[in-house]
Parts: C-alpha cells; sequence; structure tokens
C-alpha cells in the first residue's frame, strides 16, 4: 500500500517532465525550419494531448486520494543526512490538503482543456501543471519539515513559469517577482529551520510538537525569533504582509487557470508550512501569550484590511481577486494565530472553502477573457445580459466570499469570530471580529458591483448587451461544479466540521 505514496508523486511529475521535453524539442525543429525563433505561445497542441493528460490526472488524483484515505505506512526516498530522510507519511492534515488539491486539480484541468486553446503553448502548460501537481502531493505527504521544505523550494521552481507563460515583458518581470519574494520567504524559512534542528528532538511532524524544553531552557529568545522569521517567510506564499505583493502582480499576467491554482491551492502551500512548524514542531504552547503570536495577530488583520480595501479600490478584475486573496488566506493565519480549538477548526473550513470559492471567482474571470477580451470591472456591465449561467455561479461564489448564508464562508467566519471570542488574546478578542466584518463589508462592495452591474446595466446598455455569450459547455461545467461546492459545504457542514474538530482535538 505503501507505494500508492509514490504513485500520484511521480507518475504526473514524470509525465509533465516528458511534456515539457517534447515542447522544447518541437519548439527546437520549428526555430529552425523558420530561422526564427518562433514565439513558444503559438504552438498548437494535437487533439489527444487533453484526452493523454486528462487520463493521467485523474489516474494521479485517484492513486493520491487513495493514498490519503485507504493507505497507511510511510515510506523513504533517501537519507540528505543520515539523521534526515526526504520521506512520506499519511496523516489527518495531509489528507484534507491533498483532497482539496486533487478536486480543484481536475477540474480546473478540465477548464483549461478548452481556455488554453485560446492561450496557446498547451504541451508546455500541462506540462508544467502535471509536474506542480505530483509536487504538491509529495508537500502534502511529507513526513517532516526538511520533507516539506525540499518539495516547497521546488513547487516555487516548477510553478513560476507558469506566470510567465505568454512571454510578455509583464509576465516576465511579474514572474521575477513571484521569484523573488518567494526565495526570500523561503530562506526565512531555512533559517528557522537550522535552530529548530538544534533545539527539536526530531524535526519529524508530530501532534503537539517535538520542541524539546530541556534543550530550549534559557535560549527561548532565540527560538521565538527563529519562529517568527518561519512565519513571515512561509507567510510569502500565503500572501500575507510585509511578502505579498507578488499575488497582484503574478495573477493578472498568468493565464486564468494558472491564476485559478496559484489563489486557491499554491498560496495554501504556505498555510500548510504555518501549521506544520506551529502545531507540529514547536507545539502550539510555546507561542501561546508571546510576543510572536502578537505581532502574527497584528499582522493578519492589517493583511486582512490591507487586502480588501486594495480589491475595492482595483478597477482590473483579476487584480481585485488578487488582492481578495491577500486579505482572505489572512483570515485563515488569523484563525491558526488564535492558536485555539476553535481558531484552528475555522482556519481549516476556510481553507477548504476559500480553494472552491476562489477558483470559481478566477476561472469566471477567464471566461470574460476568452468570450469577448474584457478584464477591467468597468467593461462589464451588462455582462449577465450576454453570459447568465456564467454570472449566477458568480454570484453564488461571490455570496459564499463574503460569508452570507447558508453558503459556505458563513461556516468557517462564524467559527473564526467565535474562535477569537472565546481565546485569551486580549483586546484581540474583539478587534479580530471587527475587522473580519469590515472585511466581509469591503468583499461585498468589490464582488457584488459586478452582479449588479452584469444584471442590471442601466437603460442605455439594454440593446447592447443582448446577445448571448456563454463559454463552451467544458468550462460552463467546471463553474456550475464549483458554484456548487461553493454553496453545498454551508448547507450540510456536520461532516467537515466533524473532520477539521477531530484534527483540532488532536492537535490542540
Amino acid at each position: 500500500m505503501t507505494g500508492f505514496l509514490l504513485l500520484p508523486v511521480f507518475l504526473p511529475a514524470l509525465t509533465g517532465i516528458f511534456l515539457l521535453i517534447s515542447s522544447f524539442l518541437e519548439h527546437v525543429k520549428i526555430s529552425r525550419q523558420s530561422g526564427t525563433q518562433e514565439p513558444v505561445r503559438n504552438e498548437r497542441a494535437g487533439k489527444g494531448l487533453p484526452v493523454f493528460v486528462g487520463m493521467i490526472l485523474v489516474i494521479s488524483a485517484a492513486a493520491a486520494l487513495w493514498a490519503a484515505w485507504a493507505g497507511d505506512g510511510s515510506v523513504t526516498l533517501f537519507y540528505m543526512m543520515d539523521n534526515i530522510p526526504i520521506s512520506f507519511r499519511v496523516d489527518e492534515m495531509g489528507k484534507l490538503f491533498v483532497t482539496i488539491l486533487s478536486i480543484v486539480w481536475v477540474l480546473v484541468g478540465v477548464y483549461a482543456f478548452v481556455y488554453m486553446e485560446h492561450e496557446g503553448g498547451e504541451k508546455r502548460f500541462f506540462g508544467l501543471y502535471l509536474l506542480v501537481y505530483g509536487i504538491l502531493v509529495a508537500l502534502d505527504f511529507a513526513e517532516n519539515l526538511v520533507t516539506l521544505y525540499f518539495f516547497y523550494e521546488m513547487m516555487t521552481l516548477a510553478s513560476m513559469p507558469l506566470v510567465l507563460h505568454n512571454g510578455s515583458r509583464e509576465a516576465i518581470m511579474a514572474a521575477l517577482k513571484y521569484l523573488f519574494y518567494s526565495m526570500c520567504g523561503a530562506y526565512l524559512g531555512l533559517f528557522g529551520i537550522f535552530f529548530l534542528y538544534r533545539y527539536c528532538d526530531s524535526l519529524t511532524f508530530t501532534a503537539g510538537g517535538t520542541l524539546n524544553t530541556a534543550l530550549a531552557s534559557g535560549h527561548q529568545g532565540i527560538l521565538l525569533a527563529a519562529v517568527f522569521c518561519m512565519l513571515i517567510g512561509f507567510g510569502a506564499k500565503a500572501g500575507m504582509f510585509p511578502l505579498h505583493a507578488w499575488l497582484p502582480a503574478a495573477h493578472p499576467v498568468a493565464p486564468s487557470p494558472a491564476s485559478a491554482v496559484l489563489s486557491s491551492i499554491i498560496v495554501k502551500a504556505g498555510v500548510l508550512a504555518v501549521i506544520r512548524v506551529v502545531y507540529y514542531i514547536v507545539g502550539p504552547g510555546f507561542l501561546r501569550g508571546t510576543w510572536v503570536q502578537t505581532a502574527w495577530m497584528i499582522l493578519t488583520l492589517m493583511t486582512v484590511f490591507m487586502g480588501s480595501l486594495l480589491a475595492f479600490r482595483e478597477p482590473m478584475l483579476k487584480k481585485r481577486l488578487a488582492y481578495s486573496t491577500v486579505s482572505q488566506v489572512s483570515y485563515i493565519l488569523f484563525g491558526l494565530s488564535l492558536l485555539s480549538p476553535a481558531g484552528l477548526e475555522g482556519a481549516l473550513l476556510h481553507t477548504v472553502f476559500h480553494a472552491f470559492i476562489k477558483s470559481a471567482l478566477f476561472l469566471t474571470a477567464g471566461v470574460f477573457v476568452f468570450q469577448c477580451g474584457k478584464t477591467r470591472v468597468e467593461e462589464l456591465r451588462g455582462i449577465g445580459r450576454q453570459m447568465p449561467k456564467t454570472m449566477v455561479c458568480y454570484t453564488f461564489a461571490a455570496l459564499a466570499l463574503i460569508g452570507i448564508p447558508p453558503a459556505s464562508g458563513f461556516i468557517s467566519k462564524w467559527y473564526l469570530a467565535q474562535g477569537a471570542l472565546g481565546a485569551d488574546v486580549g483586546v484581540f478578542r474583539w478587534l479580530g471580529p471587527v475587522v473580519l466584518l469590515v472585511s466581509a463589508l469591503l468583499t461585498a462592495g468589490y464582488l457584488l458591483l459586478l452582479t449588479m452591474q452584469g444584471f442590471f446595466p442601466g437603460e442605455k446598455y439594454y440593446e447592447k448587451t443582448s446577445e448571448k455569450q456563454e463559454p463552451p459547455m467544458g468550462m460552463l461545467l467546471v463553474l456550475i461544479a464549483f458554484a456548487v461546492l461553493s454553496v453545498l459545504p454551508g448547507i450540510f457542514p456536520n461532516p467537515l466540521i466533524s473532520y477539521v474538530s477531530r484534527i483540532a482535538e488532536i492537535l490542540m
């Protein structure tokens, strides 16, 4: 059964590498024949590519889910040092994250089969798409902190080309910004790992932590500083202030399927790394009541408010959604910073719901680009009359992100507010819920404006917006699926609540 831990890692990764090599060789051949460096984005893949990629993706996702929910045990790839293995093991947190990953990756992949015909460079895109999936599965199944860090770095390097896919100057600069911020964050994380290796019994993930109190005695100051560096560093991938600026730069230039997975899944790699450090290595008790917890809560609430305000002011839709991600992922980090069971439950619930909601929103923005080339909110007045089904899906996702009951976002935000009110965190008991409420109001302002103008554009727009322009069925079905996933867990939340409550009970 342990072999299933390796199948969803290596099958998509090796297939992705094969497609990338094939794409490169084809590009070289075209360039030699034409005598010029023809842009890769003009390459067109055969009709068999979506079938092949879809088959590999479904097999890999099925293997990942089987390994998560039916498998057991651990497997070691190799040893970096005598006592530092690169190894995998399934635990409750890994099950949750790999399930979200697999659902989103398969659905966005189906959408991308249609969308990338418009964008070009399909073989290169899907090669990277499969490679990143395999790396993320390895990240979710990592058994220790070094393994997680190893694949965390690989994920950054493999996902960066998704940002610069179209090869424009803007895309290249955004990709370099993404790489710079991610590497700076990763180095801060590595700095902390050096200290944790010295003062922990093991870097293997263990519920409650592995910090050796005897070794740490007298060194709490440097350990707290090291952990804070790790929170800032891994928080960069999650879009937490001050290393958040790569998100609004990268999302507008990336293809919409890439934007969707960047915002819904790849930012969650930073969340998972923070969870592993705080709840599985140092332990929440070590941070509770310290300056690190206070500073962490301040940064998360600043990011929540700042991201919502910038999103409210942003005229470009994809950039608006990117700022929204900056804000919403810090909801999760705020829940984690409370170091309480209810806060942890709310954070994990919002991790799940945000992945589905933000996928729906970014893929809707992709439909607008695909169908009519529109990227600014002001250009989309009356779009609800042209694309009523698409806009209904967008509206359901928007209501869920705002937190309107019975949509899913209401459940997670309720737990986050209750976690803050019940935690012993001083002024943050009431300040946290206030900031979350203000952010929800701003979220309603920047998301529902598009719905209102889309369906009620004003009298002079009615004749101009009568022609239907719904996207191809493959894209529309994926939007409908994500819209359902944005609402349904809020109507039937008990199974997921029970699961995350069990995780919180184990960790706290």
